[in-house]
């Protein structure tokens, strides 16, 4: 791939922000539906669960709108707190997490599995192409200035 923001890339980008941000904003609202529903009451795994909504709801929006130098960095933390949110659950099936088990018949579990790795799987896509392309000042959405 070439290490400059050809036209070729921009709807890539714009499409990987855009799968990128509703997977966030998907792990968040996953995280405050249970919450709400009763996971609350447990110590620890409560607070976390909001941290977890209001974190991905920061990173949705950083993933839409951050400028084009910050898109790795944004992308990479979005993908590390899928990735963090999956291995965290899975710890919570296999050995517990904070005297918390989990079940795979919880609800949502599957669903919240398939968001996560898909999400961290984007996200660290739109960080590595963000790497591979050129530094800019400039988003690659927007037109190339001439002059």
């Amino acid at each position: 791939m070439s290490r400059t923001r050809s036209p070729a890339v921009r709807p890539l980008v714009l499409a990987l922000r855009l799968v990128g941000a509703a997977l966030l904003a998907a792990m968040a609202g996953i995280h405050l539906y249970l919450w709400a529903a009763g996971y609350r009451d447990i110590p620890t795994i409560g607070p976390l669960f909001l941290v977890n909504v209001v974190a991905g709801g920061v990173l949705c929006l950083a993933v839409l709108a951050a400028p084009w130098r910050w898109l790795a960095v944004v992308a990479a933390l979005g993908a590390l707190l899928q990735a963090g949110t999956l291995g965290a659950l899975l710890l919570s099936v296999w050995v517990g997490l904070f005297g918390f088990v989990e079940s795979t018949r919880a609800t949502l579990f599957w669903p919240s599995v398939w968001v996560e790795v898909v999400g961290a799987g984007v996200l660290a896509a739109l960080a590595l192409l963000r790497v591979r392309t050129r530094a800019s000042a400039s988003d690659p959405a927007e037109p190339a200035r001439t002059g």
